[in-house]
Parts: C-alpha cells; sequence; structure tokens
C-alpha cells in the first residue's frame, strides 16, 4: 500500500470524541484506511493530492433503506387523504406496488437506489427487504459499504378499505428467520468486510412474540445488529395496545427486544406523542437500553407527520440516527428536513442544530451499528470520504462547512466519494455503475407498477383514481 495525503482548505475531523472543523488541513489515506488527519507541517506521504475548493467530511449512514422498491414510490404517495388509515399510506401502497414489481424490475430499483444513495452522500446503507443476494452483488460492484437483512415475518398485512387485517404463518416466520442468518453467514465480510449482515424482522404488528424473542436471541449469538419497524403508525399503535396492553416500545421492552445492537425504524407514535394522546414514557426506556431509532423525516413529512420531537428525542438521550425510506433516497434531503421539521414542530430556530443532525448522520449512526471506525475522520477510521464543492453556488460564501451542508448543499455539489479507500465517484462521475441504464430500468418498471395497479389494489382501483395526477390531461381545442 502507499499512503496518500489529501489537502484541503475544510475538513471535518474527529477529536476528543466529537467532529471538529480543521482549516487548511490534511487526511492520509493508506489502503481503506485513514493514518492521520491534522495540520499538514510535517506529514509524509507517498503522494499528495491538492483539493483546492473542497470540504471533505466523513461518508453518511443510511441506517433504514429499502433498495429493491423504493425508486417506484415516485408520485404515488404523497397529495393523498387516507382517513381510514390515520394519514399512513403503507397499507394501500406496499402491498398493490410490491406484487406488480417483477424480478428485474426489483433488481433495477437495486441499482438504481445505490446510484441515488451514493450521489447524495451514503457511504454506508442498511438495507432492509429481500433479493438480498442480488442486493450484495450490487453493493460489491457498486463500491458502496452495505448492512444487507433479508426481510422475515409471522404475518402480511391485508386491507379491506376499512381495517388492516393479518394472515398469519408462524412456521413461515421461522423459516424466514432460518434463511436470513443463513444470509448473514453467506455474506458478512465480502469485500473487504464492506458487506454484512444484520437481522430483519419486519414490522413489531406482522411478528409473534416468539419470533422477535429468537431473533433477539439469534443476534446476539451471532454479533449483528438487530432492526425492526415499531411505532410506525396510528393502526399499528392501536393493535399492539389491543394485543398486549402495551406500547409498542413498552411490549419491546417487556420481551428484551431492545438493546444497544437495536435500531427501530420510525418510532413516531410513541407514548406522550400528540398523535397517540398516550401517557407513559417511551423516551425512557429507549435510552435507558440504549436502543437506537431511525428517523426518516421526509418519508413521514410528505405525510404530515414529524417526529415529536427530533431534539427531545436527543435530550432525553435516545440515540436518533437518519435514514432515507423511500424516495427521493437522498441523505442531503434526511439532513435538511430532519433540522427544519424539528424546528418546526418545536417552533424554535434554535432546535435542533446542523451539528446534530450531522451528528445523527455519522457518528450516532455508527453507534448504532457499534463500528467506531465509521461516520468519522480519524487516525484507525474507515476511509469513507465525501468530497464537496466549497465554491458552488449553494456553498458560497462558505463560514461554517455543517450549516453550509445542511440548509444549502445541493447533490451536485458532492463531487467525490471514496469508500474503503476507493473512489466510487471522482468529479461527478461513478466509477463502477452505469447511470444511463439504471434510470431507463426503472423507468419501465415504473410505467409497469402503474399499468398493473388496479389488479392488485383491493378495490380494483386504477393507479388515477387512488392518486389523481396533479392536473387533468391538456385537451385540444375542437
Amino acid at each position: 500500500m502507499s499512503a496518500v495525503r489529501y489537502d484541503a482548505p475544510w475538513i471535518v475531523g474527529h477529536q476528543t470524541g466529537e467532529h471538529r472543523l480543521l482549516r487548511d488541513g490534511c487526511v492520509v489515506v493508506d489502503g481503506g484506511d485513514i493514518v492521520y488527519v491534522g495540520p499538514r507541517t510535517g506529514t509524509q506521504a507517498d503522494r499528495v493530492v491538492n483539493c483546492p475548493g473542497k470540504v471533505i467530511t466523513p461518508g453518511f449512514i443510511s441506517t433504514h433503506s429499502h433498495l429493491q422498491e423504493s425508486p417506484a414510490d415516485k408520485s404515488i404517495a404523497e397529495d393523498v387523504d387516507r382517513r381510514r388509515f390515520w394519514g399512513s399510506g403503507i397499507y394501500e401502497v406496499l402491498i398493490p406496488r410490491a406484487r406488480a414489481l417483477s424480478a428485474d424490475d426489483t433488481r433495477a430499483c437495486v441499482d438504481f437506489s445505490i446510484i441515488e444513495h451514493l450521489r447524495t452522500g451514503t457511504t454506508t446503507v442498511v438495507q432492509l427487504g429481500d433479493f438480498s443476494d442480488y442486493v450484495a452483488d450490487a453493493a460489491e460492484s457498486g463500491g458502496i459499504r452495505a448492512y444487507i437483512g433479508e426481510s422475515y415475518r409471522s404475518a402480511s398485512w391485508r386491507v379491506d378499505g376499512r381495517q388492516v387485517l393479518y394472515d398469519w404463518d408462524e412456521p413461515g416466520g421461522f423459516k424466514g428467520l432460518e434463511a436470513a442468518v443463513a444470509l448473514i453467514k453467506r455474506i458478512d465480510g465480502r469485500a473487504n468486510d464492506r458487506i454484512r449482515g444484520l437481522l430483519y424482522p419486519a414490522q413489531i404488528d406482522t411478528c409473534s412474540e416468539d419470533l422477535l424473542r429468537a431473533s433477539r436471541e439469534a443476534a446476539d449469538k451471532l454479533g449483528v445488529p438487530l432492526t425492526l419497524h415499531a411505532a410506525q403508525s396510528m393502526l399499528e399503535f392501536i393493535e399492539i395496545r389491543r394485543r398486549y396492553g402495551r406500547t409498542p416500545v413498552e411490549w419491546l421492552h417487556d420481551i428484551g427486544f431492545l438493546g444497544k445492537s437495536c435500531i427501530l425504524g420510525h418510532v413516531i407514535f410513541i407514548a406522550g406523542s400528540s398523535y397517540v394522546n398516550y401517557p407513559g414514557d417511551d423516551l425512557a426506556l429507549l435510552a435507558a437500553s440504549g436502543t437506537s431509532v431511525s428517523y426518516s423525516a421526509w418519508c413521514f413529512a410528505r405525510g404530515g407527520i414529524a417526529l415529536e420531537s427530533y431534539p427531545s428525542y436527543l435530550e432525553r438521550g435516545v440515540n436518533v440516527c437518519l435514514g432515507t425510506d423511500t424516495c427521493p433516497q437522498s441523505m442531503i434531503e434526511s439532513l435538511r428536513w430532519t433540522a427544519v421539521l424539528g424546528k418546526c414542530v418545536v417552533r424554535r430556530s434554535d432546535r435542533p442544530t446542523a451539528r446534530q443532525v450531522f451528528d445523527s448522520a455519522t457518528v450516532n449512526a455508527a453507534r448504532a451499528l457499534g463500528r467506531d471506525d465509521l461516520g468519522r475522520i480519524a487516525e484507525g477510521a474507515k476511509a469513507d470520504l465525501l468530497f464537496w464543492r466549497a465554491d458552488s453556488l449553494s456553498m458560497t460564501p462558505l463560514r461554517d462547512p455543517i450549516r453550509n451542508i445542511v440548509y444549502c448543499a445541493q447533490a451536485d455539489d458532492l463531487r467525490d466519494v471514496m469508500i474503503d479507500g476507493r473512489w466510487v465517484m471522482h468529479d461527478g462521475e461513478l466509477a463502477h455503475l452505469d447511470e444511463e441504464r439504471a434510470i431507463a430500468r426503472v423507468k419501465q418498471a415504473g410505467e409497469r407498477v402503474w399499468a398493473q395497479w388496479a389488479q392488485n389494489d383491493w378495490a380494483g382501483r386504477e393507479l388515477d383514481d387512488l392518486s389523481p395526477p396533479s392536473y387533468p390531461d391538456f385537451e385540444p381545442e375542437a
């Protein structure tokens, strides 16, 4: 290996347990690791790369993503009233969309999603879903770092227009757990350890107590993270309360599911929130157990829902990290919406701060994965680096790079992405992926999903009936 020194006017280094702004410093990379960050004076390297007009930051970590389906969400879930489901679109959208996606459509979504993540600063993605062997292959060839969890559950959702129903298959859930464990053993450590596995029982309301207890035991035995959708909708909150007389968080605490290796997706509908108007202190249970929360702000904001509140979770000691979930799969948007919505919810301009959301996208996420070598630029950390323009329309003038990135940056401002010491994007060009082909294939996938919507919808509705276009078609004059 040969050491390469990258000189830049701004570097977000990590020192004494926190990110620090380094002016006119350098980062030295040897192989896939960072071996030095600090002043340039006296620093030795085999080669020096000058990066004028650049800001170097650690890569972002998306702790909640569905690569295999998310691009097909566009122009479906927005602007639609779902009063019968308390505003949640997951039940009327996820089921017909999943049924309509072919195997080739799913692979197209994976390829497209990896590109979208890379172009918006994700260097590590937590993937939750199916087609996991293909995801592992695509992540390895595309250069991204990935944690991959194969979905399994004890029941599947079904809707009849008035309610969510559950079709139970407990043996199928345990077969799914076995397959998920086998996947971890098959892929863990691939691509110079860029590819790892985690366990992903799908949703709290579709998993039995026995399956969740077994999942926790298997995760502990394998030494891998454990993730689950929980407290993500009002209907789910009511269902868990009906079954067990407890909130979703209380019940997970009761069965021993919570803990430092556990990442709960969303966790919005909790005791004390205005959504449920139910007493209790779920935040205390999350904080005491060390459980992490993955917040995908934009995914819920387009349905009029926000965490109550992101700064309050942090102040209570909950480790909050960020996800991309559905479209757009942009960590830039995730940071921005987390910051802005957080301010709107608490009606404060000083809470939350750009620093807090940047931490959630980096060091908090690394903590959730049990990794002190990710989410930071420090000696011994992995060389997962982002190189931003400091002289673009969005980033100029630059007084504080963190605030500029959180509140102003656009995807085009991210020019270079390094993962494990290798360029996966350089000067805006992807090194290993065919973006034009990925876009064309996802376009075709979307058109097939739209065409097949009625045959997969519970009421046989066409997509235009469920989600009408913003304007009617232009009609030629007679």
